[in-house]
C-alpha cells in the first residue's frame, strides 16, 4: 500500500525535492507499514517558498475579491468531485476510518473554501463623518502568512487556514505535521489546477526546526498554528519577537455537563462523539463528562453498552467506526494515561487496553468515579479515554468545569433551555454547545481562551485575523496650523 507523492514539497506551482533534507517516513497507523518517504525542507527550500510567496502576494492582493473568490470556488468543487480518492489518502495518512474521512475532513475543507469565497467580495471598510472632513478605512491583507498544521485533521486544517488567507489577498506557506504530510500537497495541486497563481500556497515539510525558520523570517506577517499548548507557547514567543499577527488553536480539557433532565440517548451519544470520534484525537473533545448523580447509573450503563458496540478494524472498510491512533508514540502515551488512571483509583467501566491486531489501536475506554485532582481530569490525553465525574448542583459543576488552565470548548445537555443558556454563559471557553457536541460549521468562529489559544478560525471573525485596517483622514478645507 503506497501513497508516495511526486516530491516532498510544493513551491511556486510545482513539486520540489531536495534529498539533502532529513528523511521523513509516513506510517499507515493501521498496520505500521511505511507508505511514503519524504524529506524535510532544507534552508534552500524554505527560502524558495518564502521568496515565491512574497513575490506573488502583491499581484494577488491587487485582484478584485470576486476574481479571487472564483478560484477558491473552483477548488472547492474539485475537492468535492475527488472526495473519494482524497478521503482514502486521508485515511492512509491518519488512520481515521473512511466513514469519517468521507464526510468530515475534505468536505469540511471544501465548505471553508466555498464560504470564504462568498465572503471575500463583501469585506469592505467604513466611512466616518467628521463634519467638514471625514475618515475612511480599508481592509488590507497582511502579506505572507505561515500556517502550521496538526496531525489529527491535516487536510481540513490546511483548508481552514488557507481559505481565509487567500480569500482576503494573502499568500500562505504551509507546514503540515511531519506525521501526516500528504494531504496538503494534494490541496496545493488542486489550487493550481483551479487557477491560483503560483507561489500563493506553498507546502514545505519538516519538524519543529522548519517551523521555527518560517515563523522568524522577516517576510512573514502572520502565523497560524494548530497544535499542543507547549508547541503553541514556543511558536507564539517566536512570532512575538517579530511583532507578528498570530492565531493559536491549541489543546483543551473541555467539560461536557449532563443534567439529570437531559435526553439520556442524546447525552450518551454526544459524550461518545466527544471522546471516541477520530479515536479521541480531537482538540475540542469533552473529555471531562460531568454527570448529575440522579442520572449517573443509567448514563454509565448505556454508555458501556454503546461503547462496547463500537466496531474497530481496518480503517478502509466503511463498516469500521474507530481506527487506530496516529502513531506508536501516541498509542503508548494514551496507554500510559490509562495505567495512571487505574493507579490513582478511577473505576474502569469498559476498555482499558490495546485492541487486537496490527496497528496502533486502543479500545474505547471509560473511567467513572474520577475526581478533579486525578491526572485524567487535568491533562489532555488525546485518545479514546473518557473521564466521567459526578456532581450535585449547578453552581458546583460550573466552578469545577472552569477550574482548568484550558478554555477551548464546553457543552451542556439539559431539557431546561433557560438553565442551558445560563450555564453556557458562565463557561470559560471559546467554543460551546447546547444539546450538541463537536459540530464545527465553517460559518461559526472556532477557537479558545486561556491556554487553549488566541484568535479565531472560520466565520466572519477570520476577517479580523487575516486583514488589517488602514485608516485614511481626508481634509476638505484649509489646514489650521497654530504656527
Amino acid at each position: 500500500m503506497i501513497a508516495q507523492p511526486k516530491a516532498s514539497h510544493f513551491i511556486d506551482g510545482a513539486y520540489v525535492e531536495d534529498s539533502a533534507g532529513a528523511a521523513l517516513e509516513v506510517i499507515y497507523p493501521a498496520t505500521g507499514a511505511v507508505i511514503a518517504r519524504l524529506h524535510e525542507a532544507t534552508p534552500a527550500v524554505i527560502e524558495a517558498a518564502l521568496a515565491s510567496a512574497a513575490r506573488a502576494q502583491a499581484a494577488w492582493a491587487a485582484m478584485k475579491p470576486v476574481e479571487r473568490a472564483r478560484i477558491l470556488r473552483r477548488a472547492a468543487d474539485m475537492i468535492r468531485d475527488r472526495n473519494a480518492a482524497l478521503a482514502r489518502l486521508e485515511t492512509l495518512d491518519t488512520g481515521k476510518p473512511i466513514q469519517e474521512t468521507l464526510v468530515a475532513d475534505w468536505p469540511s475543507g471544501a465548505d471553508a473554501l466555498e464560504w470564504f469565497a462568498g465572503l471575500a467580495p463583501t469585506v469592505t471598510g467604513e466611512t466616518i463623518p467628521l463634519g467638514r472632513d471625514f475618515v475612511y478605512t480599508l481592509r488590507e491583507p497582511l502579506g505572507v502568512c505561515v500556517g502550521i498544521g496538526a496531525w489529527n485533521y491535516p487536510s481540513q486544517i490546511a483548508c481552514w487556514k488557507s481559505a481565509p488567507a487567500l480569500a482576503f489577498g494573502n499568500a500562505m506557506v504551509f507546514k503540515p505535521s511531519e506525521v501526516t504530510p500528504l494531504g496538503a500537497l494534494k490541496l496545493a495541486e488542486i489550487y493550481i489546477e483551479a487557477g491560483l497563481p503560483p507561489g500563493l500556497f506553498n507546502v514545505v515539510q519538516g519538524r519543529g526546526a522548519v517551523g521555527g525558520a518560517l515563523v522568524t523570517d522577516p517576510r512573514v506577517a502572520k502565523v497560524s498554528l494548530t497544535g499542543s499548548v507547549p508547541t503553541g507557547q514556543k511558536v507564539y514567543a517566536a512570532a512575538a519577537a517579530g511583532v507578528r499577527h498570530v492565531t493559536m488553536e491549541l489543546g483543551g480539557k473541555s467539560p461536557l455537563i449532563v443534567f439529570d433532565d437531559a435526553s439520556l440517548e442524546d447525552a450518551v451519544g454526544a459524550a461518545m462523539l466527544g471522546n471516541f470520534y477520530s479515536a479521541g484525537q480531537v482538540c475540542s473533545n469533552g473529555t471531562r463528562v460531568f454527570v448529575q448523580r440522579g442520572i449517573k447509573d443509567r448514563f454509565l450503563a448505556r454508555l458501556k453498552a454503546r461503547a462496547e458496540g463500537i466496531t474497530l478494524g481496518d480503517p478502509l472498510e466503511e463498516a469500521t467506526q474507530m481506527g487506530p491512533l496516529v502513531s506508536a508514540a501516541q498509542r503508548d502515551k494514551v496507554l500510559g494515561y490509562i495505567a495512571q488512571a487505574k493507579s490513582e483509583g478511577a473505576r474502569l467501566v469498559t476498555g482499558g487496553g490495546m485492541a487486537e491486531g496490527q496497528g496502533y489501536f486502543v479500545q474505547p475506554t471509560v473511567f467513572a468515579d474520577v475526581i478533579d485532582t486525578m491526572t485524567l481530569a487535568q491533562e489532555e490525553v488525546f485518545g479514546p479515554v473518557m473521564a466521567v465525574l459526578d456532581f450535585e448542583t449547578e453552581e458546583e459543576v460550573i466552578a469545577r468545569a472552569n477550574a482548568t488552565d484550558f478554555g477551548l470548548a464546553a457543552g451542556v445537555f439539559t431539557a431546561d433551555l433557560t438553565r442551558a443558556h445560563r450555564v453556557i454563559g458562565q463557561m470559560q471557553a471559546g467554543t460551546c454547545w447546547i444539546n450538541a457536541y463537536n459540530l464545527t460549521p465553517v460559518e461559526a468562529p472556532f477557537g479558545g481562551s486561556k491556554l487553549s489559544g488566541v484568535g479565531r478560525e472560520n466565520g466572519r471573525a477570520a476577517v479580523e485575523h487575516y486583514t488589517q485596517v488602514k485608516s485614511v483622514y481626508v481634509g476638505m478645507g484649509p489646514v489650521d496650523a497654530p504656527y
